[in-house]
């Protein structure tokens, strides 16, 4: 990725209806699935991590140190991230050009990855239609708070608040709450379809979880799969929070909220090192993404290089992200994430 610095020009919402940019239609002819690249994908990504899981599975039976099992579990997580963006883009229709294979391979790694298709796609696409709005927020995004709403709350609430957005809870056993317990059980005000992909993904669940007690025993399946969904989860939760809470990002009303603001202000431009850039399936084109939905992860870098306009975006670098978690809530005065106010404060208070 491209080290540009420069800040994104953006048209005012105060200049009229909105309208997209000329430019913007260039990124349409990057939506084209391409079955060959998609084939690709799921080999590299697939047969790697089940070749590191016979692996595991080995070291555990084979009576070998479980710091050995642990280490492995450490690229079979990075893989099963990886696979989450398949199952992402399965999710918007976009990495098969058919939508059955879409379906195909979305219950498959959604239930190697104990997330229901359906369900979650509901809640991904209102976060697509919501996000960096302040009227629209709570549905398939980190919970953000303004600055005026956390001073306005009960002492509990803050307290509570507080908890939730520790780094130790969010990034730490917050994914592993949210990958084996929370999502065994539909969202709210979902159809009977994304109902039914959750009991649909758990059964799988079970009957995969069944099937290894029945051949390499459960304790050696809960030695493997528990560490590898908790790094992956962690890791995955990294991702989406980078993606839109950093240092400069856009929040607005719903009456000045616009999409291409919120596309470029609101979602970053990750730029990881290249290994790390292939295990996050190019998900730190997420600005991109969020400009153009239905371009699958195998064509955002190609999109990316081919569009001038898209370069003026600002990277968030690998260092710069890592200070992101000590922003905590929208200073909607000063139009900025801000972190939390003394602890003392809460407590006296």
């Amino acid at each position: 990725m491209s080290g540009r610095s420069q800040a994104t020009p953006l048209p005012p919402s105060s200049t009229g209806p909105f309208r997209w940019p000329p430019w913007y239609r260039a990124l349409k002819r990057f939506e084209r699935p391409d079955p060959w690249a998609a084939a690709w994908q799921v080999a590299n990504t697939l047969i790697p991590y089940l070749a590191l899981w016979a692996l595991m599975i080995r070291s555990v039976q084979g009576g070998y140190p479980y710091a050995v099992t642990l280490l492995l579990a450490v690229p079979a997580a990075g893989l099963l991230v990886r696979l989450f963006i398949l199952f992402h883009d399965c999710a918007h229709d976009s990495f098969f050009g058919s939508k059955a294979a879409n379906t195909v391979l979305g219950y498959a790694c959604g239930a190697l990855a104990f997330t229901p298709l359906e369900d979650w796609r509901f809640t991904h696409l209102k976060h697509h239609g919501t996000y960096a709005n302040l009227d629209a927020r709570g549905v398939g995004d980190i919970t953000t708070l303004t600055l005026e709403e956390y001073r306005g709350a009960p002492r509990t609430s803050r307290l509570r608040y507080r908890l939730y957005r520790n780094p130790l809870v969010l990034f730490g056993v917050g994914p592993l709450f949210h990958f084996l317990v929370r999502q065994r059980w539909p969202s709210r005000a979902v159809s009977r379809r994304a109902r039914r992909s959750v009991w649909i993904t758990n059964a799988l669940v079970a009957g995969i979880a069944a099937g290894a007690a029945a051949t390499i025993g459960l304790r050696t399946y809960l030695l493997i799969q528990v560490p590898v969904l908790w790094l992956a989860g962690a890791g995955g939760v990294w991702l989406f929070y980078v993606q839109h809470q950093f240092e400069g990002v856009y929040w607005a009303r719903r009456p000045d909220w616009n999409p291409l603001q919120a596309a470029f202000g609101g979602s970053s431009f990750y730029d990881l090192p290249p290994v790390l850039r292939w295990f996050s399936g190019n998900i730190g084109y997420h600005f991109i993404h969020h400009l153009r939905p239905r371009i699958p992860n195998y064509r955002l870098k190609a999109c990316y290089e081919a569009v001038p306009e898209l370069h003026v975006k600002k990277p968030l670098s690998l260092r710069e992200s890592l200070r992101t978690p000590r922003l905590k809530l929208w200073d909607e005065q000063h139009q900025r994430l801000v972190g939390f106010p003394p602890l003392l404060d809460d407590l006296l208070g």
